[in-house]
C-alpha cells in the first residue's frame, strides 16, 4: 500500500557496440532521466545486448572483445548491465527475439502479472536452472508484494540476465512456483522497451529493411524510448510514417535541451579515431574502454565502414 501506481522500465538497447561509446551510455542516463521526471513511470534497469557475431559487419570485433569493452564501460553503474544472450545463441537474434527474451525471463523471474506487454497467458512458474549451488530454505515462504517483488527484481537483474565476470554459478528458484494457488502476486506494470536513437526509428521506415511482424510485436506489445539524434527529429518521422503513427501511443520521445551528437554515439567514427590516433578518443569513449582497446591493440588495422 501506498506505493505509486507508475510503470517500471526496463530499458534494453541492442547494436553491435563494436565498440561500446560514451554516447551509448548517455543514452541511457538521459532515457531515464526523462521517464523518471514524468511520475508515470520508473527506470528499474537498462541492459546493453550486443549482436552476435553472424550481423555480416567486416569490422565486427568478437563478441567476446564486445561483451568485455561493455562490461567494463558499465562497472560502475547501478542500474545498467550487460546481456550476453543475443551472442550465445547459434545465429544472430533479431531485437524482438531479445525482447522477448527478456520480457519471458524477467516473468519467471518474479511469477507476477505482466500487463500491456502481451504476455502469453498459458505460462507455468518453475526453477530457472544454472550450474547449480544447493539452496536450503528454512523458513516456508511469506506472501509476496510488490515491494519485495521489485526488491527481487532489482537484486536478480544482474545475476540472472546480465554478463558478469567470474560469477559463481547458482540456481534460482521462483517462489510462487511453491506457493501452489495459494497466493497470487499482485498485478504490476512492468515493461521492457527498446531503446534506440532517432535514427533506428527511421530505419523502421525504409520499405523490407524490417520483417514486417517483427515491427508490430516491438512497437505494439514493448514500445520504443527513442533518443534524438543530430539532424533528425524523433516527432517528425512519426508524423511522416502510417506505421509509427498507428503505434505512436507506445512510442516515448525524450526531452531534451539538443539532440545527441551523432558522433559521440557512433562507433564507426570512434574506430576511426582509434585508427588515427585522434584526439578525439577520450570525448567518444569510456575511459576503461580505451585501455582495454589499446591492451589489445584493438581497431588498429586501418579499416572502412
Amino acid at each position: 500500500m501506498g506505493e505509486p501506481q507508475n510503470t517500471r522500465i526496463i530499458l534494453l538497447a541492442c547494436g553491435t557496440f563494436n565498440p561500446v561509446t560514451k554516447g551509448h551510455l548517455a543514452m541511457f542516463e538521459r532515457a531515464s532521466a526523462h521517464l523518471n521526471s514524468t511520475g508515470s513511470f520508473h527506470v528499474i534497469g537498462g541492459l546493453i545486448a550486443p549482436s552476435h557475431d553472424s550481423t555480416g559487419q567486416r569490422t565486427l570485433l568478437s563478441s567476446h572483445h564486445r561483451l568485455t569493452m561493455c562490461h567494463l564501460a558499465v562497472r560502475t553503474s547501478k542500474w545498467i548491465r550487460v546481456d550476453p544472450w543475443a551472442c550465445l545463441q547459434q545465429n544472430s537474434q533479431s531485437p524482438r527475439a531479445v525482447l522477448e527474451h527478456h520480457r519471458t525471463l524477467l516473468k519467471q523471474m518474479s511469477g507476477c502479472i505482466f500487463s500491456d506487454v502481451g504476455t502469453p497467458t498459458d505460462y507455468q512458474p518453475g526453477i530457472i536452472r544454472q550450474p547449480s549451488l544447493p539452496i536450503q530454505h528454512s523458513l516456508p515462504p511469506s506472501k509476496p508484494t510488490p515491494g519485495k517483488i521489485m526488491s527481487k527484481i532489482g537484486d536478480d537483474i544482474g545475476h540472472i540476465c546480465c554478463y558478469r565476470t567470474r560469477m559463481q554459478p547458482f540456481t534460482f528458484v521462483d517462489e510462487n512456483a511453491n506457493m501452489g494457488t495459494v497466493f497470487r502476486y499482485e498485478e504490476l506494470d512492468i515493461r521492457v522497451m527498446l531503446l534506440c536513437g532517432s535514427d533506428t526509428l527511421l530505419s523502421f521506415c525504409i520499405p523490407g529493411l524490417w520483417a514486417a511482424p517483427d515491427l508490430k510485436v516491438i512497437l505494439g506489445d514493448f514500445g520504443v524510448v527513442c533518443v534524438p539524434r543530430e539532424g533528425r527529429d524523433p516527432n517528425c518521422i512519426i508524423n511522416a510514417s502510417p506505421l509509427l503513427l498507428k503505434y505512436k501511443h507506445n512510442i516515448i520521445v525524450v526531452r531534451m535541451d539538443s539532440d545527441l551528437e551523432t558522433s559521440f554515439v557512433s562507433s564507426t567514427k570512434s574506430r576511426r579515431a582509434v585508427q588515427c590516433g585522434d584526439a578525439s578518443v577520450p570525448r567518444l569513449l569510456p575511459q576503461p574502454v580505451i585501455d582495454y582497446i589499446l591492451q589489445q591493440r584493438l581497431y588498429m588495422q586501418s579499416t572502412s565502414g
